[in-house]
């Protein structure tokens, strides 16, 4: 994870007094991803895990919406950092018309501004899957636990998936909320275990495209550590999907659809 996080020098000051230090700093990077050579959108990641973060962008943005099949993605590096800069990816039996694409810079705070146009998400409402009982502050402990980046910066995102019984299927962390959703969702996808995923854990707030990715997965229930938007609790509302936010120690908000978690 060293290629992950740098580290710079800073002056730390107390009152009066400073110090210099050393500090630890979550690597920004653009990844731009294109389609058979034409630009799709370019995005603000922390590198690491560009196939996966490739593979769930494609299926949340309804671009590769195959579970059982995975689009080849050849990923090119810069050659003098090392660090991956491109994915290119091959849809041979994809409708190009149906394709939302991106023409702007997605930035790692915000979903929606790299977007041409804004889309809600479409299809039917996830129904209830019965009552979920799989104990939340113990999915955020296993989730804290792998957050290698967040330890040694304090400044990286992460995103988790676990079954009906709370086992962790998936973690992956970002400097971008939804790039960690994606990262999550296209190492679920690898594994072929999309379909066993009932809780989203996530770092920070959720936003409607936070949601919205996880309705594009199928996950009913997104609990966050942080507050969520007045959009999202309206998609999450009409969607299917129950919203927790401020989950801390025993403590928790049910925004939308408490039946499945009380």
């Amino acid at each position: 994870m060293a290629d992950s996080y740098l580290t710079y020098e800073a002056w730390r000051l107390n009152r009066s007094e400073g110090q210099l230090v050393s500090d630890h700093l979550v690597v920004e990077l653009p990844l731009r991803i294109s389609l058979r050579g034409e630009p799709l959108t370019v995005t603000m990641h922390t590198p690491g895990n560009e196939l996966a973060l490739t593979r769930g962008l494609l299926y949340t943005e309804g671009i590769w919406k195959h579970t059982g099949t995975d689009p080849v993605i050849r990923l090119i590096p810069n050659e003098r950092s090392g660090y991956i800069e491109s994915a290119d990816v091959e849809l041979s039996d994809t409708d190009r018309s149906a394709i939302n694409k991106r023409s702007l810079l997605s930035v790692s705070a915000c979903g929606i501004c790299g977007k041409s146009e804004f889309r809600a998400a479409h299809g039917d409402a996830l129904q209830g899957a019965g009552l979920l009982k799989a104990p939340v502050p113990q999915m955020f402990q296993k989730m804290r636990e792998k957050q290698v980046i967040f330890q040694h910066t304090g400044g990286c995102h992460a995103a988790a998936a676990f079954n009906a019984g709370g086992e962790m299927l998936a973690v992956m962390e970002d400097i971008g909320r939804h790039n960690a959703v994606d990262k999550v969702i296209g190492q679920l996808l690898f594994d072929r275990t999309l379909s066993q995923a009932r809780y989203l854990a996530v770092s920070g707030r959720v936003s409607y495209e936070i949601v919205a990715k996880a309705f594009a997965g199928g996950i009913p229930v997104i609990a966050a550590v942080s507050s969520v938007s007045s959009l999202a609790v309206d998609f999450a509302n009409e969607l299917g999907i129950t919203l927790i936010g401020f989950c801390r120690d025993e403590r928790m908000t049910v925004y939308s659809h408490p039946e499945r978690v009380i």
